[in-house]
């Protein structure tokens, strides 16, 4: 099987940034990369996620249960792996990276529940995905840790630069506070390797981030 590993965080925390410099550093030591974003906006996998995310189901992210939200991405997910990249996960000689998978559930959907239930939906959320699904676990989930503060700047400046409209977690701030407690809490609890990517209040270089994410997935997957 290929090796295969997760980048999450909250919005703008440079996950598709990170995800393509770490496969411009792997096909240079000659790894077969293929690279995922997920969700997958252009197939119609997508479809329940997008009227989630812009609003149909109601304007706030709360409006919609932690486990109706989790299923609307997973089986975007589950249909993009049937039809897309089981063949390359079979191969022994490549490594997938993915632009969000499981992890994002962790961090937005866990963070509408009250705390008590937080291993709860966990377990759940793992055994739905990995065991009913039959989804692929991925051997190494990085999480870049940006601040809530950190997080809405980028977003309001991306949506300034690219005129794109924001969406239901991108434009509550609340929502974003409790998703990002949810993430640290959920990167402990799944093991996931918690990189931090900013410094004060600003975030790191580029480079220097994404040498550290290098040199994670030398420690712990050998490549």
């Amino acid at each position: 099987m290929a090796k295969f590993i997760a980048i999450d965080g909250l919005d703008g925390s440079g996950k598709a940034t990170q995800s393509e410099i770490l496969a411009k550093a792997l096909e240079d030591t000659g790894s077969r990369v293929r690279r995922l974003t997920f969700p997958v906006y252009d197939s119609v996998s997508s479809t329940f996620v997008k009227m989630y995310l812009s609003g149909k189901l109601g304007k706030s992210a709360d409006d919609t249960n932690a486990y109706a939200a989790s299923s609307f991405f997973s089986m975007d997910r589950y249909v993009s792996y049937a039809f897309d990249w089981k063949a390359d996960y079979e191969r022994d000689d490549t490594v997938i990276i993915a632009d969000r998978y499981t992890s994002a559930n962790a961090v937005h959907q866990l963070s509408k529940l009250d705390r008590s239930v937080w291993d709860q939906y966990l377990h759940w959320l793992t055994d739905y995905e990995y065991n009913k699904l039959a989804l692929p676990s991925p051997d190494l989930v990085i999480y870049l840790e940006v601040t809530p503060e950190i997080s809405l700047g980028l977003i309001e400046s991306r949506s300034n630069e690219t005129g794109r409209e924001k969406d239901i977690h991108e434009l509550d701030p609340d929502f974003l506070k409790r998703s990002y407690e949810a993430a640290l809490y959920a990167s402990d609890a799944l093991g996931w390797s918690k990189i931090r990517c900013y410094r004060d209040s600003s975030i790191r270089p580029i480079n220097d981030i994404a040498e550290e994410i290098r040199k994670t997935v030398n420690d712990k997957l050998g490549i």
